[in-house]
């Protein structure tokens, strides 16, 4: 198709309103569902101006918009072939805020969460609450009729939405709210597009006969949760309709209609009380799904806030996952599914007996074998786990992956016991075990069929399933979606679920807001087929990639990157907690997010034509800003890596290009410190000068505004000798002086060793590269070299009695995650990453046995904030260092919630990354550090950590250590 010229922001900013690039074409292809279509282009306008000239472009081009915020849409909404327009990054102002009426107007990008967030001290917030809550934003709720966790208390998006402003297919702005009569007339008389929307409306609806087909033919109003087309069902209970209803309000239409009536830039929300202070949850387990749908509705007779079930499937999952596994806490022996119960009031004695009352209910009336109360903090953990469903399904290993088709359906509360029984009766003629978790409260389970999409007998099992749940659900007089929406995967059956009159009615509705199909086409109406533009293209044989790293555990590194099922964890704010994902905090663009190079790499892998299909320009600008923190290896429910895919990608790609120089350098770093550590007066003379310095930043490429670090050279061996005591019986250790602590941290070096002997512990010193630097840099062949080196040196020196003990987090560490990978002889490495331990770790499991007591300590009083290294967040915990620091008596040590701190070894070294590396820092560390009084102890266990905060706020931090020493007596 021929376009006109792409249209530019303005003669002094030439840059295009549409972004036709390749790389944003494949990010923007998917969303969390199972689909995948490249789009024309990618709109981020800043104003209600430069949307309006994008959709006149798209109007004259007759190209579709496709409104887009978070893109973790599970029915496709989000994908298609006309222009992405992503409010996401600059339609996120809170635009008024009246405390007295309990409302708030803000623009659609607002996040839920960042929106409660300021609104807590009002004491009202936005009730509605997904699983998403953390990176949804109100537009995105506002067009799926988004419910959440709480809507048995407090109703779904639509029951909330008061006023919406929507700008219409002819750029027009069209304010909707509820009329009173005379004003809808007058609306009614204007020859305008809004005007003619109304009169459409009325002479629509005002007919006995199509009231009747939709209250014959909707799902069931004491359904509260359904998504069904569009809500004329709400519309016929109004005036002029219905003479004793409400007034006329189009928000109840345009909330749920998926952004195919117009695209949404205002929305005034109604707002709720903070609920009660005081909860409690019953986890009822059960040895069945249908032993614990049958409770469903006793429980709801209870006044709860929340009735969410997990079936054994999600709970096996969250086995597996790093984050989750410590949220398994309350699971008692092996339920086939549990029912997570909320209870809140006012007073302690109030939520007594409330709870005594929904505990003899559960026990006389349910067939629970086990009912544990949470409170406080551990509901939040329980709450977390339930969270990370979603997410958590990508996690399984292999093709086969729990389908989002058939996970939005409701029915009604009396009905959902006996709905299942036949769900599950038809899982089994289908050879299903399908996935049971979400929202049984409301009647809307969230049941997934495991299907592999690679498979063309699996996409015809695919629509097949869908087609007999159509049917139950339609048996039922439930809805095919209850919150997730139609989009692409349902569309095609809306007529079948309403009727071919009420399907008309629709189209006629859709045509009267949008004429010329604009707005997000072939959604809910004249929907595709839902089993065409999948992301996994059956019959596809795509040949195997080879890697230097083992991918082996999740079959190879395509099938890494297709665990990404899209639910946008990644997308969080820095205002939350977690580091992941650092760049994305920092730019707020979708290229930064683990999701996007996910995304890109399997698109690239599969369709790429060359060779070597990881050399690819979009690869190379999707990596670029990946800090390699690791935290998404974590807190991504799918534990997707990016740190791996990136190293490996940068491995590959430079097979087929030239490595910059001063990629070759700081990869061997050690070398060259070496070299520089034999005069180190002179080279640290020369990195102090500002004149050589800026040289020296110049030719490597290092920002100009870096501190470079300074070298030493110290015979740590003989200082070693030095500290043994030929009487005292030592226990033995390995101390691993990595490139680090040879020849910039020597002197934590020397703490580290002083520390040892002193507990009583006989030190050998293990001088060698952990291959960090090497890796980082795509180095992968040299990094294999070092890592068999290590293992094979290692291997018996170290064993369960005499532990490696490492001092720098990012290479002690990496004897834990990539050496397995690099080496062939696994089970030597992961011996090996067993018995290897950073210095704190260490010293806390000794503290923890009493072999080092309080009594060992200084009784002065200190006050010591701790920053943890992403590495250890990811891979250890950060808690090891608080223990260890907390035994003396009166240290007063709290970890800093700070993320990443944005150095991240060579990265905030480059000068091209340099902006990025500070801004990620000037999130959370440096506010962080500098509200801390001089007399507070900062401590950073990272050498790239504490230079950071050195070159950010001139403080000096300590590595644990050095104030565990001073704090010996």
């Amino acid at each position: 198709m021929n376009h006109n010229t792409t249209p530019k922001k303005s003669q002094n900013n030439p840059e295009p309103l549409v972004i036709t690039d390749n790389l944003y074409k494949l990010m923007y292809a998917t969303d969390a569902s199972v689909y995948a279509e490249n789009p024309v282009g990618v709109s981020y306008p800043k104003d209600a101006e430069e949307l309006r000239e994008v959709i006149k472009y798209a109007l004259d081009n007759k190209i579709g918009i496709i409104p887009r915020a978070a893109g973790t849409s599970l029915a496709g909404q989000c994908v298609g072939k006309g222009i992405v327009v992503d409010i996401s990054k600059n339609f996120t102002n809170i635009l008024a805020i009246d405390e007295k009426a309990k409302t708030v107007t803000v623009e659609p990008g607002v996040v839920r969460d960042e929106l409660n967030h300021v609104l807590e001290p009002y004491g009202l917030f936005f009730a509605p609450n997904t699983s998403t809550s953390n990176r949804c934003t109100i537009g995105g709720m506002v067009g799926n009729n988004s419910s959440g966790t709480t809507s048995i208390q407090y109703g779904v998006t639509r029951d909330k939405v008061l006023e919406m402003e929507i700008m219409l297919y002819d750029g027009s702005t069209m304010r909707c709210r509820p009329l009173q009569e005379s004003r809808l007339q007058h609306k009614m008389s204007l020859s305008t597009t809004e005007g003619q929307i109304y009169k459409g409306l009325i002479e629509l609806l005002n007919n006995p006969m199509v009231q009747r087909e939709i209250e014959n033919q909707f799902p069931k109003a004491s359904i509260h949760r359904r998504n069904t087309g569009y809500a004329v069902d709400e519309l016929i209970k109004m005036k002029p309709i219905n003479p004793s209803g409400k007034d006329f309000d189009i928000c109840k239409l345009l909330s749920g209609s998926e952004g195919t009536l117009g695209f949404t830039t205002k929305i005034t929300l109604q707002l709720d009380d903070l609920p009660p202070k005081r909860n409690v949850m019953v986890a009822a387990h059960f040895y069945s799904i249908a032993d614990c749908c049958n409770a469903v509705q006793k429980v709801m007779k209870h006044n709860l806030y929340t009735c969410e079930m997990m079936d054994k499937v999600i709970l096996d999952c969250t086995k597996n996952n790093k984050l989750q596994a410590g949220n398994r806490f309350f699971i008692e022996e092996d339920p086939q599914a549990i029912l997570m119960i909320e209870i809140m009031a006012g007073s302690k004695l109030e939520l007594s007996k409330k709870l005594r009352s929904l505990l003899d209910c559960i026990e006389d009336e349910t067939k629970a074998y086990a009912s544990p109360c949470l409170y406080g903090e551990d509901i939040v953990k329980a709450f977390e786990l339930r969270k990370a469903g979603l997410g958590l399904l990508g996690n399984m290993v292999g093709d086969k992956k729990a389908v989002a088709c058939i996970e939005d359906t409701a029915v009604a509360i009396e009905d959902l016991a006996n709905y299942i029984q036949e769900f599950s009766l038809l899982m089994k003629k289908y050879n299903q075990q399908a996935v049971y978790y979400a929202h049984a409260g409301a009647g809307e389970l969230h049941l997934r069929p495991i299907l592999n999409l690679k498979k063309a007998s699996d996409v015809k099992l695919f629509r097949q399933i869908t087609t007999d749940v159509a049917a139950l659900v339609k048996k039922y007089n439930g809805s095919l979606s209850g919150e997730h929406g139609d989009g692409r995967v349902r569309a095609e059956f809306l007529e079948f679920m309403i009727g071919s009159k009420n399907y008309e009615l629709l189209k006629e509705i859709k045509n009267l807001f949008d004429p010329h199909l604009l707005f997000n086409p072939n959604k809910i109406i004249e929907g595709a087929p839902m089993d065409t533009s999948l992301r996994t293209q059956y019959g596809k044989e795509v040949s195997e990639v080879k890697t230097l790293l083992d991918f082996s555990d999740s079959l190879g590194i395509l099938r890494v990157a297709e665990k990404c099922n899209g639910s946008g964890d990644c997308r969080k704010s820095d205002q939350f907690n977690g580091v992941m994902c650092p760049s994305y905090h920092a730019t707020k663009e979708e290229k930064n997010t683990t999701r996007a190079r996910a995304n890109v790499l399997r698109e690239i892998l599969i369709h790429n034509e060359n060779e070597n299909k990881f050399d690819s320009p979009e690869l190379k600008e999707v990596f670029d800003l990946c800090i390699s923190c690791k935290a998404c290896g974590t807190e991504c429910p799918s534990n997707v890596d990016a740190s791996l895919m990136k190293a490996e990608f940068l491995h590959q790609y430079y097979k087929n290009h030239k490595r910059p120089l001063r990629d070759k350098i700081l990869a061997h770093n050690y070398d060259y410190n070496k070299i520089a550590a034999v005069l180190p007066g002179i080279t640290n003379y020369f990195f102090k000068s500002k004149t050589f310095s800026s040289v020296i930043k110049k030719i490597l490429g290092v920002a100009r505004y870096r501190s470079l670090p300074k070298v030493y050279s110290f015979n740590l061996n003989k200082f070693n000798e030095q500290l043994q005591d030929t009487s005292i019986s030592y226990n033995k250790v390995v101390l691993f002086i990595d490139e680090f602590s040879r020849y910039n941290d020597v002197l934590v070096a020397k703490d580290t060793l002083e520390v040892l002997y002193r507990l009583g512990y006989y030190v050998e010193l293990y001088y060698g590269e952990s291959g960090r630097a090497h890796i980082s840099k795509g180095y992968l062949q040299e990094a294999k070299e070092l890592a068999i080196r290590n293992v094979k040196s290692l291997k018996n020196k170290v064993t369960p009695k005499i532990p490696l003990i490492g001092i720098e987090p990012s290479a002690i560490l990496t004897f834990r995650d990539e050496y397995i990978r690099l080496v062939e002889y696994a089970d030597d490495a992961k011996t090996l990453a067993g018995n290897c331990f950073l210095i704190e770790e260490f010293l806390a499991k000794e503290i923890t046995n009493g072999t080092i007591k309080t009594t060992m300590f200084t009784e002065e009083k200190k006050r010591i904030k701790i920053h943890a290294h992403c590495y250890q967040k990811a891979l250890s915990n950060q808690k090891v260092t608080f223990d260890m620091l907390n035994i003396p008596v009166n240290y007063e040590v709290a970890i800093l919630n700070t993320g990443c701190c944005g150095m991240a070894g060579a990265f905030g070294y480059e000068k091209e990354h340099y902006d990025v590396s500070m801004k990620i820092g000037g999130l959370k560390l440096f506010p962080k550090i500098r509200k801390s009084a001089p007399s507070s102890i900062i401590v950073a266990n990272g050498t790239s950590c504490r230079h950071q905060i050195y070159d950010g706020t001139g403080r000096i931090a300590l590595h644990p250590i050095t104030v565990f020493k001073d704090a010996l007596l």
